[in-house]
C-alpha cells in the first residue's frame, strides 16, 4: 500500500488531527463524535471535500481520499484492504474494503463512491456517502449484528461506475451467493427529500426494512413514488454503484436525497429552487448551507440513524435468496 507523509497540524477546534502518513498514523476524531448522529459523519465530509478537494477518478486527490478512508477504517479497527485496478491502459483508481464480522458468515455490503467531477468540491456527491460509511462502521464497530458487514469505499464511479464493476467482477460464485444485499449511499446532503429505493418485488426487503424502522422512529425517509412509469415505485435507476451488484442477483437498498416530483420525474432534479446540485459549481458547504440551513446536518443524522438501525436489525424473512 501506498503511504504518504503529512506534517503535524489540527483543525477544527483541536478535534482534527494529522499525524505522520495516512494509515499508521490517521486523521483523529474526538471519540463523542461517533454517539452524535451524523456528527462524525459532517467532519468526514468535511476533511473529503476541504482538505482535500475535488477528487476526480485517477488524480491524486482520489488517492489521497483512499488513503484518508483507509486511515480511518484502520483507526476505527476493521480489517483493511485497498483493492487496486485499472480501468483504461492509463488509468487506475482503488477499492478501500473493511470487514465487519457479525453472527453469521453471510454478508451485507454497504457502499459508496469517494470520486468526484471537477465542478465543485463533490460535497454532496459523494463526500456524503462517504462519511454516513464512516460514521456507521465506527458506531457498529464493538455491536454484534446480524450478518457480517463488507464497508467498501469505491473508486472511480463517476466515470462508469468502474471500482463496483470491478468488485463484482472478481466476487466469487461463493462470495455472491453469501450476499444477502448490498446498500447503496449516494448524494446524502442536499436532495429535498431523503429516499430509500430497492428492488421490485420481494428482493425490495432491504427498502421495506428501511421504510419500517423509518416509520417507527419517525424519520423522514420516503421512497420513489412512481410517478414516471419507467421507475416503478420503490425502485430507482441503474446509475450508481447498486447497479453491478443487482446485475449478479444481489439485493439492493439505495439511500440518497433528491426530489422525484420536479423536473422529469427521475430523480435527477435534486431541489425545486435550484435544481440538481451535484455535478455543478455549487457542490460546496458554503452554497448547500447559505440556501439551505441545517439540512445538511438533518440529513446526515437520519440517514446514519436508519443505516445504522437497518445493519443492526437486518432480516431476510422476506427474501428466499
Amino acid at each position: 500500500m501506498k503511504k504518504i507523509s503529512v506534517m503535524l497540524f489540527t483543525l477544527i477546534f483541536g478535534m482534527l488531527t494529522i499525524v505522520g502518513n495516512a494509515s499508521a498514523n490517521p486523521v483523529t476524531y474526538d471519540p463523542s463524535l461517533a454517539h452524535k448522529d451524523g456528527a462524525m459523519a459532517y467532519k468526514h465530509m468535511e476533511y473529503l471535500a476541504y482538505d482535500i478537494g475535488s477528487r476526480i477518478a485517477g488524480s491524486e486527490n482520489e488517492r489521497k481520499a483512499a488513503e484518508y478512508i483507509e486511515g480511518q477504517f484502520d483507526r476505527v479497527g476493521l480489517d483493511t484492504e485497498v483493492q487496486e485496478f485499472d480501468y483504461s491502459s492509463t488509468k487506475s483508481s482503488s477499492n478501500v474494503v473493511a470487514y465487519k464480522e457479525g453472527k453469521s458468515t453471510k454478508q451485507i455490503i454497504v457502499g459508496a463512491h469517494y470520486d468526484s467531477v471537477s465542478a465543485g468540491l463533490g460535497v454532496d456527491d459523494n463526500a456524503s456517502g462517504v462519511g454516513v460509511l464512516l460514521e456507521t462502521a465506527e458506531v457498529l464497530k464493538n455491536i454484534k449484528t446480524p450478518y457480517s458487514i463488507v464497508f467498501i469505499a469505491f473508486g472511480a464511479e463517476e466515470v462508469g461506475l468502474q471500482g463496483s464493476k470491478y468488485y463484482t467482477n472478481h466476487m466469487s460464485e461463493e462470495e455472491i451467493e453469501n450476499t444477502i444485499g448490498m446498500i447503496n449511499l449516494d448524494s446524502l446532503a442536499v436532495g429535498d427529500q431523503m429516499y430509500v429505493y430497492g428492488n421490485a418485488g420481494e428482493d425490495g426487503f432491504i427498502r421495506d426494512q428501511a421504510l419500517a424502522i423509518a416509520d417507527k422512529k419517525k424519520l423522514d425517509v420516503e421512497t420513489n413514488p412512481g410517478l414516471n412509469p419507467h421507475y416503478p415505485a420503490g425502485t430507482t435507476g441503474d446509475w450508481s454503484d447498486h447497479a453491478p451488484f443487482k446485475s449478479k442477483g444481489i439485493p439492493y437498498g439505495y439511500l440518497e436525497a433528491t426530489n422525484w416530483e420536479i423536473g422529469d420525474l427521475d430523480g435527477y432534479q435534486q431541489t425545486v429552487e435550484h435544481g440538481g446540485i451535484w455535478h455543478t459549481e455549487n457542490d460546496t458547504l458554503e452554497f448547500i448551507e447559505e440556501e439551505y440551513p441545517d439540512r445538511v446536518q438533518e440529513h446526515l443524522s437520519t440517514f446514519s440513524t436508519l443505516l445504522t438501525d437497518l445493519l443492526k436489525f437486518m432480516n431476510k424473512t422476506s427474501t428466499s435468496k
